[in-house]
């Protein structure tokens, strides 16, 4: 399931991104229109600043502005940074991989099999949406 953390920093991105500002855009602004816990925003949009996806700016006017182009930030990189792996088990992740302590032969895995199918199917999605998908 997807962490309020991820769906909130979705959110909040897309807000940024429909402004289409020369300025901008306040924290206070988002999580208002957004109905995010200000505080809770903050740490999500301090966490995309630091990962590339957003510059800031402090004082009067300042804020938070996207740095790249809405059609060059894809949901996966998003999500990766936000969530962490997108593959369900670790024994599957193609960033983050791990064996399972409880599986001796990963080949002969069932659920291992059906878990690479899901983590294709669904970085096949991720990989193919970025936020100028949603900002209409």
């Amino acid at each position: 399931m997807l962490s309020k953390k991820t769906k909130y920093g979705l959110k909040a991105l897309t807000y940024i991104a429909k402004k289409k500002c020369e300025h901008p855009v306040q924290i206070s602004e988002i999580a208002q229109s957004e109905n995010i816990s200000q505080k809770f925003l903050e740490s999500i949009l301090l966490t995309l600043r630091k990962n590339g996806f957003l510059g800031s700016k402090k004082g009067k006017g300042g804020g938070y502005y996207l740095i790249r182009e809405p059609k060059d930030i894809v949901m996966a990189s998003i999500i990766r940074v936000l969530e962490g792996p997108i593959a369900m088990l670790p024994c599957v992740s193609l960033n983050f991989y791990e064996k399972c302590d409880d599986c001796p032969d990963e080949d002969k895995c069932a659920v291992h099999s059906l878990m690479i199918e899901v983590r294709d199917n669904t970085l096949k999605v991720l990989e193919n949406k970025t936020l100028a998908d949603f900002t209409g």
